[in-house]
């Protein structure tokens, strides 16, 4: 009975999907896994799956955001926060938000660091006001730019720094 859950969960491509859904990991994780695992030769397979994974992650994450906040805003506490603190401040950086947009928004979650990525993102598109078209705009190119960034990190990355290991 167990021996499928064992082969489901063994399967190197569900663990890299896995890795892809989990918090501060997402593709920063499962494309250095999936070559790892596969080699090398096999990065456009890694590649798309990691990237497929994490585009499909960011509307779970935005919707599933959207539906907690509003349980959330119930409380009279937290209503009154997001009403005197939140939306004050996207009315005083709505200026840097329409210049900078979609654009700054995908970049910081395509940049490969701990912190960035489509959780924090789907966290700062809401909070900034972007709509659900925008947040998923910005969701591609920001996943397209870290796969791309990551994938030749983990191609080139070995031999990249060679000449500071010493050679014995």
């Amino acid at each position: 009975m167990t021996e499928w859950l064992v082969d489901f969960f063994g399967n190197p491509y569900v663990i890299m999907v896995l890795l892809t859904f989990a918090p501060f990991l997402e593709l920063r994780a499962s494309i250095p896994y999936g070559i790892w695992k596969f080699g090398p030769e096999q990065w456009p397979i890694v590649f798309v799956v990691a990237v497929v994974t994490n585009i499909l992650l960011a509307p779970i994450i935005y919707i599933l955001l959207d539906k907690f906040l509003h349980v959330l805003l119930r409380i009279r506490v937290v209503d009154k926060f997001w009403n005197g603190v939140i939306l004050r401040t996207q009315k005083k950086i709505h200026p840097k938000v329409e210049r900078y947009g979609v654009w700054g928004l995908g970049v910081f979650i395509g940049v490969p660091l701990p912190g960035s990525g489509v959780y924090s993102g789907a966290f700062g598109g809401y909070v900034l006001g972007f709509s659900f078209r925008k947040f998923m705009i910005a969701a591609v190119m920001g996943v397209l730019i870290a796969a791309a960034v990551v994938t030749v990190v983990m191609l080139t990355g070995a031999t990249t720094f060679e000449f500071f290991i010493k050679k014995t």
